[in-house]
């Protein structure tokens, strides 16, 4: 029995940056061996054991065939008699396909030590196109070392396209999608995501809706980079330099996608683009079974953004409407965010990334102005049911009259 570290581990300690998760790969034994050393098996599909001290996973070295559509078609053997290299060779990347045993010996077949040097994500081998998944992940990759300048191989992205033509993607369940778009999202360069996924094909079969951004002009006074498209890219940017959270994020990717239906001999105006991007929101937001925060968020963004950034303009009675719909009394961090996507909206436009978004105030102030208005005196009063509804809605209305008249002086 021989124990090698493997994959992301072994890749980020050559990169010098830190290491969270290990995972180890157990070469020359038996489920029988494993479970007498009093590892916990967990995998289904294939050998998976728990360390009975540590609890991390250490996995039997396994060969894979493909036998089926998607990410689940694949058959699994794993026996005493499979090779590290065997098994390192069914990976997706070069640098995730070095092992190193307890000595820190370094096991590279496929000179993934070599890609990492030149910046480069590559395939292992052509068995890369087996798996649908892979699109996603190297693209998510290329998000996070972005920062480190790396970029995909020009035989791997002829791959990723391969497999983007040949219907696959199609196999993949949300939840796979969604995990790896979540994760991707979340990188520091979320935006490389969606440009490699554009630049292979998939961004039109997993998301037409955004792809379709791309080409589309903008109004050059609001927009100076004017392609929709890009736009959308650089307030993903701004989302992740400003550390939003996912639901932010994903809001942004999105907001604008209404802008994909306006008739050419429209452009660059986009009228109601608010309301008719909210057809094509609910149906990403189903398509990868997003959660309801994010999806809520979404749907949001989409509608109001631009109310946000007229804020200041807006007649208190409109000002309420818009803090009713984002129920503000129980759900305050929503708001928040929805502030927040704004203002990511605001900075996501060429040359304009550091200008101020005197918006957020505005709409802070009229939130904690419309939140001040105490019910128990309207009670006292002797209002109740819908009569104490109306009331409370003419209370918040004066407040926000009031707040307005004070910061307009």
């Amino acid at each position: 029995m021989r124990i090698y570290k493997v994959g992301g581990a072994v890749r980020d300690r050559l990169l010098g940056k830190p290491v969270t998760d290990i995972d180890w790969v157990v070469v020359g034994a038996t489920t029988e061996e494993m479970l007498a050393k009093g590892f916990r098996p967990v995998g289904a599909d294939f050998p998976v054991f728990l360390h009975p001290k540590s609890g991390e996973e250490y996995a039997l070295a396994r060969t894979e065939r493909k036998s089926g559509r998607g990410y689940g078609g694949f058959t699994f053997h794993a026996s005493p008699e499979v090779t590290l290299e065997e098994d390192l060779i069914r990976r997706d990347l070069t640098i995730n396909a070095m092992a190193e045993d307890d000595q820190q010996n370094l096991t590279d077949p496929y000179h993934g030590q070599r890609d990492l040097e030149a910046r480069l994500l590559r395939h292992v081998s052509p068995a890369f196109a087996e798996d649908p998944l892979r699109v996603l992940r190297v693209a998510r990759f290329a998000a996070r070392y972005a920062t480190l300048g790396f970029t995909v191989a020009p035989e791997t992205l002829a791959l990723m396209r391969q497999l983007s033509e040949s219907g696959e993607l199609e196999a993949l369940t949300p939840e796979r999608s969604w995990k790896e778009i979540s994760r991707a999202l979340l990188e520091d360069q979320p935006q490389v995501f969606v440009e490699v996924l554009r630049a292979c094909g998939a961004l039109k079969v997993l998301m037409p809706e955004v792809d379709a951004l791309f080409g589309v002009p903008q109004p050059p006074a609001h927009h100076p980079e004017i392609d929709t498209g890009v736009h959308t890219l650089s307030v993903l940017q701004q989302a992740a330099l400003h550390k939003q959270p996912l639901t932010v994020r994903w809001a942004c990717l999105l907001h604008d996608l209404g802008k994909g239906l306006t008739p050419e001999d429209e452009w660059p105006r986009h009228i109601a683009h608010e309301f008719k991007g909210l057809k094509l929101i609910k149906a990403v937001n189903e398509r990868f079974k997003v959660p309801r925060d994010c999806q809520e968020l979404a749907l949001l963004v989409g509608e109001y953004h631009t109310h946000g950034h007229r804020a200041l303009e807006l007649k208190p009675s409109t000002l309420l409407e818009l803090l009713q719909s984002f129920d503000i009394y129980r759900r305050p961090q929503r708001f928040e965010e929805f502030i927040a996507a704004c203002e990511m909206d605001a900075r996501g436009r060429k040359g304009l990334e550091e200008r101020s978004y005197p918006q957020a105030d505005y709409l802070r102030g009229a939130a904690t102005a419309a939140r001040s208005v105490a019910v128990q005196p309207l009670l006292e009063k002797g209002f109740k049911g819908p009569e104490l509804g109306e009331e409370i809605k003419r209370e918040r209305l004066k407040a926000l009259k009031a707040y307005k008249e004070a910061t307009s002086v």
